[in-house]
């Protein structure tokens, strides 16, 4: 029986190489016929990629001319690199709208980045799947409700005339200014980010979690491995990879820390500590109708944002990863 086996084993292992084989010598053509009605379905992706992402990239054009709307692209008169003239002189609103992005993009690494990965850790380790499905699900939700609705829900609970403060009036305590302080904005900021979003960046974690080979983790308990050696050395080399394919992508958003949620709450604590690149060029270009100045200003920021990935990637390679796409 085992030599039958064995043999129907070597049948199959030659079956499987003979195929992919075959499939290397198609050509393109026949390999497009043959993933047609794949192709089909992603169409519909693929035109809302061009119309919404690719067309209005030939935008950027403005970037390179006075542009006023009533005259059009067309019409405008060209300035070559003059718009650009604030970012590499050092205007200094730009400089304070960079320093606070870097500095909102460093907290968001620091905290908004990891929380997922220790949330989907704490998820796994429950004991029943029933609950483990209960607390996802209840986590999951936050990520459905648009930034008004968040920044709302904020305000309700720490404003000035919120829930918690309304509490330590009624028991004869100061009460507490978070909304409003531009103190503390940066770190609402963040947290406002963590509770949103963390609960549904689980979901990649969970899956990269639930693929690790539960072998592993019996061999170590045979060995004696304590639960954070196991943790050290099995579960965060299985997430290593798709770590590494996070970051990456995230670089490409370093410069980008939420307009919507900032311009919200913006009025209360000033652009001193809530100017970012985003509401720089929303209230240069919208507002204030420098439409060029405002291009040139998210050109670069794109700019930076491609080059950035395309060097993780590149180290990423160095170190024997993956990355985004192979070498």
């Amino acid at each position: 029986m085992a030599a039958t086996g064995g043999v129907r084993i070597r049948r199959d292992l030659k079956r499987q190489s003979t195929s992919i084989a075959a499939s290397k010598r198609m050509t393109r053509w026949q390999r497009l016929r043959r993933d047609k009605a794949l192709l089909f379905f992603a169409l519909p992706g693929l035109a809302a990629l061009l119309l919404f992402h690719w067309v209005p990239l030939l935008g950027n054009v403005i970037a390179f001319q006075d542009y006023q709307p009533f005259l059009g692209i067309s019409g405008s008169d060209w300035v070559g690199f003059s718009n650009f003239s604030i970012i590499f002189n050092g205007d200094p609103a730009f400089i304070h709208a960079l320093e606070n992005t870097l500095v909102l993009t460093l907290l968001q690494v620091v905290f908004v980045f990891p929380a997922p990965i220790a949330l989907a850790l704490m998820l796994n380790s429950f004991a029943h799947e029933w609950i483990k499905r209960v607390v996802q699900s209840i986590l999951y939700l936050p990520h459905f409700l648009s930034w008004v609705i968040v920044v709302a829900l904020f305000q309700q609970v720490l404003g000035n005339a919120g829930i918690m403060n309304s509490a330590l009036r009624s028991h004869g305590h100061d009460t507490i200014s978070i909304i409003g302080n531009p103190h503390l904005f940066k770190v609402l900021i963040t947290s406002q980010v963590v509770w949103k979003d963390t609960g549904w960046g689980t979901i990649l974690f969970l899956a990269a979690l639930s693929q690790i080979d539960s072998v592993l983790y019996e061999a170590a308990d045979v060995d004696g491995a304590s639960r954070t050696r196991q943790l050290w050395h099995i579960t965060l080399p299985g997430l290593r990879s798709l770590i590494v394919l996070l970051g990456i992508l995230r670089l490409g958003d370093v410069l980008t820390v939420g307009f919507e949620q900032i311009v919200l709450q913006q009025g209360p604590v000033g652009p001193d500590v809530s100017e970012v690149l985003d509401t720089y060029v929303y209230n240069n270009g919208i507002l204030g109708g420098n439409w060029g100045v405002s291009a040139a200003v998210g050109l670069v920021k794109g700019v930076v944002g491609v080059a950035l990935v395309l060097g993780a990637n590149k180290l990423a390679h160095l170190f024997g990863e993956q990355g985004v796409y192979q070498k």
